[in-house]
């Protein structure tokens, strides 16, 4: 019966008779009349809502033994519909804000909003679940099989338990952001400091009405500060400075949480250039890898006896998870994709296997099956050879790699369950403490752009780990130089890892054993399918098209294996009526018979598991045709997750390190191109950057009045000579520039403008000190000074009437470029309107015709163009953020204040 159709009967309630069909009592007074004519008799228990809903009553006949559970459904209403609210509003709106935070180089906003869109969306989906079974709070899981009583066959009080592990996680997590919140504005951390303790009352609500009036003022207030702050910002918006106060200014600066530590080598060996055009998700995945283990302590501690809202909330999580390997992808950084997508893949097995245990099956009727499970086994592996790759990292980031090695042995199945799970618990702390403590760490560090939390040191130098994992390759093949096939990419290692767990998981010593068969399907179909689904997407975002057809098609032969060999006897499919998946595996067998010619023009590892999965599939053709020989089906499984492990291990090291350190083999098949290049001339002079000629070409052009394209340390930009009006001229038509939009000048170093000694006072030298050379540009008072510049005749043609923004490049080539010429005019690389150029190649297919030569120096180190900040009563009332780019308005503050402070 749908809740619209029991809505709709009047005097009406739904009542559940125990182990029976549902049955339909009429409410007469206080006397509720059972079937048959019997009458209420004691009322054995109430719920949360005072007596209310839902009440559980005994028939009084001796002769009939029957509970009746009895719900009035408009508080449950009301519950489903605030949940959904939660979910809408508060979980995929702010994942919305979460995201444009990171686009913006937020490195607090984007963790803030993401974590706080997946409380929001947890606490949600808690009232939804609760709502939807309110017996969930009365009963006990009997130790048999429940999947037949699961509305009233859910574990006593797991509903309000899981709630509040999960609450009190975020509670931790919610004080650490709003202290960090206090380094970049004074509103923010007040918000965050309120939600965390609506928390603590949200927690204890859950066991004492009156709590949820204190959590409703404060939830009051929590909503007049978040009105303010957006009012705030959307003047902040439309003004181009901030109106009301609040934001731009600091409660206290960054920097006096301690003193920048030394910087390692690893750094100076790792980053050819600093990536700034997402902010760092290292902050999201700690706070993940906080909130994950202590939900599942609380579980392996006893303090739950039923997983299913715990599974609701860990999923939700994982997924943000998920995201800060995304972002991770997106900054091009191997290792934390891989780790975070690694970390999010083990909790949401390890969630959904405990709801399956403790909802569907029970504990005591799995010990034997959990023996021959193997899946544990490949995540150590996975975590051992994460904690090799981190050792030329700092000593925090090993100590988080070595708990997690730790947690994954104790989620090995051979172990027994009552020990297993006090180890379990242990662990999940241990993880718990360290990644508070790194989420604290990375969201203060990236704020201040310095190491001012100590994470510790390199155990060992990048160099050394290099050649520790080139040792196996010299040894086999005597030589460095061993041909290899094409480079590793980023999403590489996590497809192999998705699909070595579905293998080692798909593993069965049998087929008569249903119960391992049901386990064994979070562990197959998660890795297998799930997310490689996203490994899909990631490949996809990289433009590589046979990459993202891989774990497409893999993606779903797992699917497939697992409905059939694992879920088919709960779906009456068996290997007898799958007449359409013996199709399915002989049109798979043609698919991959094409996949393994592709991978054959890759490297020889790629081959061999394209192999594999031919013999795979044919065990799954012989399965359906009910004459599967069980070892060999084991010994194919084990192969292919040998070959997957060697291949996670092989591409994070090469794609690390950017080298073939470990072997993949070279291609069998080699795609030489026998046609004669009929590519078009470029429409102008495309020198390379890291060429003294290439410089020498474009400084010519432009000595001689052309305009041509150059790299900045943020997008490209049209740069003409200041000595040639006409060429500034040139610039506004190329670019359809409105006449009243000015245009800036770049000059190459500091040292330069203080010959040209124009009136600037001693605040704003001092802050121009602490921003050159970098991404933010200083809008000062325009002078005859300029002329000693090396203006020239340009001098009416930049700037406005009464002021000029200068800006001084953090890349060695345009300062370079800008000593052979003087001064440039500079403006983005882009027709007016549209998007930056980040890559030369845009600027020659948007603007080659337009330009005399563009200098090539491959993809920009930013997305968005440089902040600009108005100087010119940088005494009288300080500094105004005309434009907020690349730095954060927040940073130029906290700059100006420090520097204002040190001038006091």
């Amino acid at each position: 019966m749908d809740l619209l159709t029991i809505l709709s009967m009047p005097r009406a309630s739904v009542v559940m008779h125990q182990g029976s069909a549902q049955k339909f009592i009429t409410k007469v007074g206080r006397e509720v009349v059972f079937h048959r004519g019997h009458r209420a008799g004691s009322q054995e228990g109430c719920g949360t809502c005072s007596g209310v809903s839902p009440r559980v009553w005994r028939c009084s006949t001796a002769s009939c033994n029957s509970r009746f559970f009895v719900a009035c459904f408009l508080p449950d209403l009301f519950m489903c519909l605030s949940g959904v609210h939660l979910i809408l509003i508060g979980g995929f709106v702010q994942l919305l804000a979460g995201f444009l935070a990171f686009r913006k180089y937020d490195h607090l906003g984007g963790a803030a909003f993401l974590t706080f869109s997946a409380l929001w969306s947890s606490y949600g989906a808690t009232r939804i679940i609760t709502a939807a079974y309110p017996s969930l709070q009365n009963t006990t899981l009997p130790l048999g099989n429940a999947s037949h009583l699961l509305p009233t066959g859910m574990a006593h009080l797991s509903a309000s338990q899981s709630a509040v592990a999960g609450l009190v996680a975020y509670i931790s997590i919610s004080f650490i952001l709003s202290f960090c919140s206090a380094t970049v504005n004074y509103i923010m951390p007040f918000i965050f400091g309120a939600i965390a303790l609506a928390l603590v009352f949200e927690a204890v609500a859950l066991f004492g009405q009156w709590a949820l009036v204190v959590s409703g003022v404060i939830e009051l207030v929590i909503v007049i500060c978040g009105l303010y702050g957006a009012v705030a910002l959307l003047f902040k918006g439309i003004t181009q400075r901030y109106v009301l106060p609040g934001f731009g200014h600091p409660l206290f600066n960054v920097l006096l949480l301690g003193s920048a530590q030394k910087r390692s080598s690893k750094a100076i060996g790792e980053e050819k250039k600093k990536n700034t055009k997402y902010a760092e998700p290292m902050a999201l995945g700690n706070i993940c890898d906080t909130i994950s283990p202590f939900l599942f302590a609380f579980y392996f501690f006893g303090y739950m006896k039923n997983f299913c809202v715990g599974a609701a909330w860990i999923s939700i999580i994982s997924s943000c998870q998920l995201l800060s390997s995304f972002y991770s992808y997106l900054r091009g950084d191997v290792y934390y994709t891989t780790k975070y997508g690694v970390h999010s893949l083990y909790w949401l097995v390890m969630s959904w296997e405990e709801l399956t245990l403790t909802t569907f099956l029970g504990l005591a009727n799995t010990q034997g099956s959990r023996l021959g499970m193997l899946g544990g086994w490949f995540f150590l592996a996975t975590a051992c050879m994460l904690f090799l790759m981190s050792t030329h990292k700092d000593t925090l980031e090993m100590l988080q790699n070595a708990s997690f090695i730790i947690l994954t042995t104790a989620f090995i199945h051979q172990i027994p369950t009552p020990g297993a799970y006090l180890f379990l618990g242990a662990a999940c702390s241990l993880c718990t403490a360290l990644s508070m403590y790194a989420t604290f760490a990375s969201l203060i560090n990236s704020i201040g752009e310095k190491v001012l939390i100590p994470v510790g040191g390199q155990a060992m130098s990048s160099s050394a780990l290099q050649t520790t994992l080139m040792a196996a390759k010299v040894f086999l093949t005597r030589s460095k130089n061993f041909p290899s096939g094409t480079s590793a990419e980023v999403p590489d290692a996590l497809f192999y890892i998705c699909n070595g767990l579905a293998a080692v998981s798909a593993i069965q010593g049998g087929f008569g054993d249903p119960t391992r068969q049901q386990l064994s399907i979070p562990s197959v179909l998660i890795p297998g399918a799930i997310v490689q689904l996203y490994v899909c997407r990631i490949q996809v975002q990289g433009g590589r098209r046979f990459g993202c057809i891989l774990p497409f098609c893999y993606a779903a032969f797992w699917g497939a294996w697992t409905w059939l060999r694992f879920a088919g006897h709960l779906v009456n499919i068996g290997a007898g009526s799958s007449e359409g998946f013996t199709a399915g595996s002989i049109a798979f067998l043609v698919l991959n018979a094409f996949l393994i010619v592709l991978a054959s023009t890759f490297n020889v590892v790629l081959l061999c598991m394209t192999l594999a999965m031919e013999l795979l599939t044919v065990c799954f053709l012989l399965f359906t045709l009910e004459n599967l020989p069980l070892p060999f089906e084991i010994a194919m499984l084990s192969i292919f997750s040998i070959i997957c492990f060697y291949g996670a291990t092989a591409s994070l090291a090469n794609c690390m390190f950017g080298k073939d350190l470990m072997m993949m083999g070279p291609p069998l098949f080699t795609a030489e191109s026998s046609k004669k290049d009929t590519q078009e001339p470029p429409p102008c002079v495309c020198p390379k950057s890291h060429c003294t000629s290439g410089l020498r070409t474009i400084a010519d052009l432009l000595n001689t009045g052309a305009v041509c394209g150059v790299p900045t340390d943020t997008v490209y930009a049209l740069a003409a000579s200041c000595k040639h009006p006409q060429a500034i001229e040139k610039v506004y038509r190329i670019k359809d520039r409105p006449q009243e939009k000015p245009i800036c000048i770049f000059i190459s170093n500091l040292d330069q403008l203080r010959a040209a000694s124009p009136p600037i006072s001693p605040l704003l030298w001092e802050f121009m000190e602490n921003v050159y050379p970098g991404g933010i540009g200083c809008i000062i008072q325009k002078g005859e000074w300029l002329k000693k510049l090396g203006v020239g005749a340009g001098y009416s043609r930049v700037g406005t009437q009464d002021s000029i923004m200068i800006r001084v490049p953090d890349l060695t080539v345009l300062v370079h470029l800008i000593d052979m010429t003087g001064p440039l005019a500079i403006t983005s690389a882009n027709p007016s309107g549209e998007v930056d150029s980040t890559h030369h190649d845009m600027v020659i297919s948007r603007l080659g015709h337009k330009l005399e030569g563009v200098l090539c120096d491959g993809e920009s180190d930013e997305v968005v163009a440089s902040t600009v900040v108005n100087c010119t009563k940088i005494d009288e009332s300080g500094i105004t953020i005309v434009r907020e780019g690349c730095i954060p308005a927040g940073k130029v503050m906290q700059i100006f204040e420090s520097v204002k402070n040190r001038a006091v």
